[in-house]
């Protein structure tokens, strides 16, 4: 019971928090862009025209910051520059898929904005391959 109402934090609870939050986050919206990768000819007239780029270099940027960028995560290689790449999506995705709404439509993808952010920050943690580069 001591151990639960402890606000301190062991490293190996930490790097355990970040490898699950990583895997967690990673899976979920790598399957999100493993959807629009399978649906790549239907959505690519549809897609969100983003910086006036064209649709399907916009959904092509959306999947590699979905499916590549998550797997980065998942592994935790390159975790920060994925990170940012995935924060820029989900910035994008929510000012213009969800007209800004962090509550109602755009809660999903508040919550995967705030992990990255989170991961931007707090970096992978040890059980990741960015950690065994920095050992």
């Amino acid at each position: 019971m001591r151990k639960l109402l402890s606000i301190n934090c062991s490293d190996n609870a930490f790097n355990m928090g970040m490898l699950l939050m990583r895997i967690i986050f990673g899976v979920l919206m790598m399957h999100h862009g493993y959807d629009k990768l399978l649906h790549y000819a239907d959505m690519k007239d549809k897609f969100i025209d983003f910086m006036h780029l064209g649709t399907a270099t916009s959904l092509s940027l959306c999947i590699f910051a979905e499916f590549f960028c998550s797997l980065f995560i998942i592994l935790g290689l390159f975790t920060r520059p994925a990170a940012i790449a995935l924060i820029i999506n989900s910035t994008v995705a929510l000012v213009l898929a969800h007209n800004s709404q962090f509550f109602g439509d755009g809660q999903t993808i508040s919550l995967y904005l705030g992990a990255y952010l989170t991961l931007l920050i707090m970096g992978p943690g040890k059980i990741s391959v960015d950690g065994m580069i920095a050992k």
